[in-house]
């Protein structure tokens, strides 16, 4: 099989961890930290706002059945790319709208999707950065897979459940049975 990596800040990582591990195509999605400078920054200071970094999702896919394209528009449908620094109630640069493109191809996708976008849909308010990706932190251990080890939690049923259920809804040609 062949695979591609996708890099995404869109808010909290538990969130589009949750949303995109439920895409067909989506082969694995691992939380992380990029987009900054500081060297293997844990949670603690990612959350200080100081390293640069934002919270990300590293998405591994496989291209014949999603492509990069499609990633795009369910990111910038996830979530809010017209608010800087915020997503609802999560406030902080970590919690950024951001790209990390790994070719020049992405970097040419994620532009053309996002002026689309921007003149189509958000009135050309889209605040959502576009970078290199230069490394890929990944974060840890018990950040992986948080939905599904604390679903019941007040946090995963306010702000996670409901995304997962319009994911479904907007999405359901593209959305996996079972994860």
């Amino acid at each position: 099989m062949n695979k591609d990596i996708a890099i995404f800040g869109a808010g909290c990582f538990w969130c589009t961890e949750a949303l995109f591990s439920r895409l067909k195509g989506v082969v694995s999605v691992s939380p992380g930290y990029a987009g900054g400078k500081s060297i293997d920054p844990t949670y603690e200071q990612i959350c200080s706002g100081d390293t640069g970094h934002a919270e990300v999702t590293r998405i591994e896919f496989d291209p014949m059945t999603i492509q990069y394209e499609n990633l795009l528009d369910i990111f910038f449908h996830i979530h809010n790319p017209t608010t800087k620094n915020r997503q609802g109630n999560d406030v902080g640069s970590q919690y950024r709208s951001i790209i990390l493109y790994t070719s020049k191809t992405q970097k040419k996708e994620a532009r053309s999707i996002m002026e689309k976008l921007n003149k189509d849909e958000f009135s050309g308010h889209i605040v959502t950065e576009i970078k290199p990706l230069i490394k890929f932190y990944e974060a840890e251990s018990y950040h992986r897979k948080y939905y599904i080890k604390n679903s019941n939690q007040p946090y995963c049923q306010i702000i996670i459940s409901p995304k997962i259920s319009s994911l479904r809804k907007k999405y359901a040609h593209r959305y996996k049975v079972n994860i």
